[in-house]
């Protein structure tokens, strides 16, 4: 089984979060977006078949999954991009919107292990290593004669490593900074070789293995520790909100047992408790679920607290009704309906008022004016 030489390099995103990209940026991107997603997909069904035949599936499987399940979340971006596009029908919102949908998280990445979340750049050039990585395993990458191309694209590979080792923070910089290092003096060892007329195809297969998984892990942990952040923040978002729901629904509670009687006995989640926001990754998982539940705790408290409050208000209005009723029909004046009133009212005034007493005296009243009634 052989594969054709035609590889694909995702284009150069443009713009970044927030920018109202030009019309003329968009549709350039757009286009070449479009011949990547194309030329990828057909290599990526070429090099499953060469695997199967080779019999080697189940060795790369997870790797092909991986690339198909990057290739499904950048389609699907591009069909939200493209409908957004609307043939160049957009104002400045809808160019502010493909920036957003451009830099923003892919919705498919939830299918990616670890619910990796990735930016659509992010994807397409995961998606370029992890392709590379397996035409080099399938020993598929372009013969000897093709070692200049070979060199070129891994010159490129290693200036975008460049700029994900730049955004590695300062635990892990060092370490990275020395293995790209040591993959471009590799290169160089490889480049004067080749100048010299040697054969370096022994030599590229593993470096393009090397550095595409450099870049792979580079790639994905910069997305787990984007993704880190954002759930330390909205963590710390979520507190704020409990906090503030904290002290509203204690005020709620205290005024529902000082109205009716029976109230509900749901205690108020101390928020304090859960302790400060974590930052580390490891913890602000099972710190996120803490605080969800108890904003479930908060929600069903808050639930039987209000209704109780609601119920006394309905016995209210529903007096009140049939009141109404009463002097329409002329019957307000009744001494029986008029005893009833006042004896329904003294308890819905009462502080805390006997709810089981007070629904029967509101019947009581809707008894009598039935009675009375012609």
């Amino acid at each position: 089984m052989t594969v054709q030489d035609t590889t694909a390099t995702a284009p150069t995103a443009p713009g970044r979060l927030g920018d109202a990209l030009e019309l003329a940026v968009i549709q350039a991107y757009l286009t070449d977006l479009d011949t990547w997603l194309r030329v990828r997909r057909a290599e990526l069904d070429e090099l499953d078949r060469a695997a199967i035949a080779a019999g080697r599936g189940g060795e790369l499987a997870g790797d092909m999954s991986l690339a198909l399940a990057l290739w499904k979340a950048t389609a699907d971006r591009y069909q939200l991009v493209f409908a957004t596009w609307d043939g160049g029908r957009v104002l400045r919102q809808e160019r502010e919107r493909i920036s957003a949908l451009i830099w923003g998280r892919l919705d498919s990445a939830t299918d990616l292990p670890g619910g990796l979340a990735v930016s659509l750049p992010e994807a397409c050039r995961l998606c370029d290593a992890l392709t590379g990585q397996l035409r080099t395993r399938l020993a598929l990458a372009p013969d000897a004669h093709r070692s200049a191309a070979r060199i070129r694209d891994l010159r490129a590979q290693l200036e975008r490593i460049r700029d994900q080792v730049g955004l590695e923070p300062a635990t892990t910089r060092d370490a990275a900074v020395a293995r790209l290092a040591e993959l471009m003096s590799r290169l160089e060892v490889v480049v004067e070789k080749a100048k010299r007329g040697g054969d370096v195809g022994g030599l590229l297969g593993p470096l393009e293995t090397e550095a595409s998984t450099f870049e792979r892990d580079l790639i994905v942990g910069n997305a787990r520790r984007r993704d880190a952040r954002d759930k330390v923040l909205t963590a710390r978002e979520l507190r704020a909100d409990l906090e503030a729901r904290e002290a509203a629904l204690a005020k709620l509670a205290e005024t529902c047992v000082a109205t009716v009687d029976p109230a509900p006995r749901y205690a108020v989640p101390d928020v304090e408790l859960l302790g400060p926001v974590p930052v580390t990754a490891d913890e602000i998982e099972p710190y996120l679920q803490r605080l969800d539940r108890v904003a479930q705790a908060m929600e069903v408290a808050q639930h039987a607290y209000a209704d109780a409050l609601d119920e006394h208000a309905q016995l209210v209005g529903l007096l009140d009704g049939y009141v109404a009723k009463a002097r329409a029909n002329g019957l307000a004046d009744h001494p029986d309906l008029v005893e009833s009133e006042r004896a329904a009212r003294a308890l819905l005034d009462r502080r805390p008022c006997p709810m089981v007493v007070a629904r029967q005296l509101v019947t009581t009243y809707q008894t009598w004016l039935a009675k009375e009634t012609p």
